[in-house]
C-alpha cells in the first residue's frame, strides 16, 4: 500500500510513503505516553440531503458545516427568495445540484443548470428564483479567486426571467457569513434600479464547470480554503491520502463508493456529505466512476447538521470482500 501526504493550501509537493494497511487501520500498541488511541476518537459521520426535489415551504438554507472562517449550506427552492441579500464579509459560492435557478445580481443575471458553479463577490446584492431545484452554498472570507476559466458569464437580462415584474422587495445586509440572526439592516429597494446597476459595472459573474476527465479540477482559492471537484475511476483503494493542513469536506455528486479511513468505513452515495479531519488517512473503493466536491479548510470545520449515519469499524475481512 502507498500513502500520499499532501499540503493543499500551499504549493508544497506531496510525498509518498509505503504502508502496511492492516497496521494503518489497527488500534495503536499500548504506550505510556498520554496519547488518545485512534479508536478513542469519534467515527466519521455522514449528513444526507436528497438530490431529488421534494415540495416544501420556503425556508432559510440549512447549515451543514460551520466555523469562524467557512460556512457550508444546502438549500432547495421552488419560488423566489423573498429579499435581496448583500454580504459584508464574504464571497458566496454556489453549486447547482438539480433543477433550474435564476440568480439576479447587480453584475447581471445567470441561469444555473445542474453542475454550474458561480461566485458572488462580497458586497454584491443578489436574489434567486428557483424551480424545483437544490443547490449548495459556500461562504468564505473575501477575496476568493477562480482557478479555472469560465464557461460563461452573467449578462444584463430584462425581464430577469419570464413573468418577472419589478415589485416591492427588501434588501438585507448581513455579516458573519450570512448566518441567521446576523442581519445588520433590512430596508425597501427599487428592484429595477438595483438590477439596472449592471450597466454601470464592468465586472460579471463567472460560471465554472468541472472537467469530465479523471482527477482533480481546482475551482476556487482563498487564503483559508480551496474548492475542487474530484472524479475517480473504479478503484480497489490501495492508495491512501493524508492532508496535513486542512479539514476536507466531501459532497458526493454521482456514483457510489466506500470511504475507508482511520476512523471507520462508510458507504457514500449521491447527496452525502462527510468531513475528513486534518491528518486522517483515507481512501475510496468503488466499482464505478464516482465524483464529489472537495472543500479544504485550514481551520477545523465542525458539523452543525444532524447526522444521517455513522462509519463502522473496518476489518481486513471486510476490505477483502469489497475488493473481491
Amino acid at each position: 500500500m502507498r500513502e500520499i501526504i499532501q499540503v493543499v493550501c500551499s504549493e508544497q509537493p506531496p510525498r509518498t510513503v509505503e504502508r502496511d494497511e492492516d497496521q494503518l487501520l489497527a488500534p495503536p500498541h499500548p504506550s505510556p505516553l498520554p496519547l488518545k488511541p485512534g479508536r478513542g476518537h469519534d467515527p466519521l459521520t455522514v449528513v444526507h440531503f436528497p438530490q431529488e426535489y421534494s415540495a416544501q415551504p420556503f425556508a432559510p438554507p440549512r447549515g451543514v458545516y460551520e466555523s469562524a472562517q467557512v460556512r457550508v449550506e444546502w438549500q432547495t427552492m421552488d419560488n423566489r427568495q423573498p429579499f435581496y441579500h448583500r454580504n459584508c464579509d464574504v464571497d458566496e459560492l454556489s453549486y447547482q445540484i438539480a433543477g433550474e435557478r435564476t440568480l439576479m445580481t447587480e453584475l447581471g443575471v445567470v441561469e444555473h443548470r445542474p453542475g454550474d458553479f458561480s461566485r458572488i463577490p462580497r458586497g454584491v446584492a443578489h436574489d434567486n428564483y428557483g424551480r424545483k431545484e437544490s443547490h449548495l452554498l459556500f461562504y468564505a472570507p473575501a477575496p476568493v479567486t477562480e482557478e479555472r476559466a469560465a464557461a460563461r458569464q452573467s449578462e444584463p437580462v430584462f425581464p430577469a426571467f419570464p413573468g418577472w415584474e419589478a415589485g416591492a422587495v427588501n434588501e438585507a445586509v448581513t455579516q458573519c457569513m450570512g448566518t441567521p440572526g446576523h442581519d445588520i439592516t433590512v430596508f425597501p429597494v427599487d428592484e429595477r434600479v438595483l438590477l439596472e446597476q449592471v450597466h454601470a459595472e464592468k465586472d460579471r459573474l463567472q460560471v465554472l464547470r468541472r472537467s469530465e476527465d479523471h482527477g482533480v479540477t481546482w475551482l476556487y482559492r482563498s487564503a483559508s480554503f480551496r474548492l475542487a471537484t474530484i472524479r475517480l475511476p473504479a478503484s480497489d483503494g490501495r492508495v491512501y491520502q493524508r492532508t496535513l493542513d486542512a479539514d476536507e469536506i466531501q459532497y458526493q455528486i454521482s456514483g457510489r463508493r466506500t470511504l475507508v479511513s482511520q476512523r471507520g468505513i462508510v458507504e457514500l452515495g449521491p447527496g452525502d456529505f462527510v468531513r475528513i479531519p486534518l491528518g486522517l488517512a483515507h481512501t475510496s473503493i468503488s466499482a464505478e466512476d464516482t465524483e464529489f466536491i472537495a472543500l479544504y479548510s485550514d481551520r477545523e470545520l465542525p458539523q452543525v447538521a444532524e447526522t444521517s449515519r455513522t462509519a463502522e469499524p473496518c476489518s481486513p475481512q471486510r476490505l477483502a470482500t469489497l475488493r473481491a
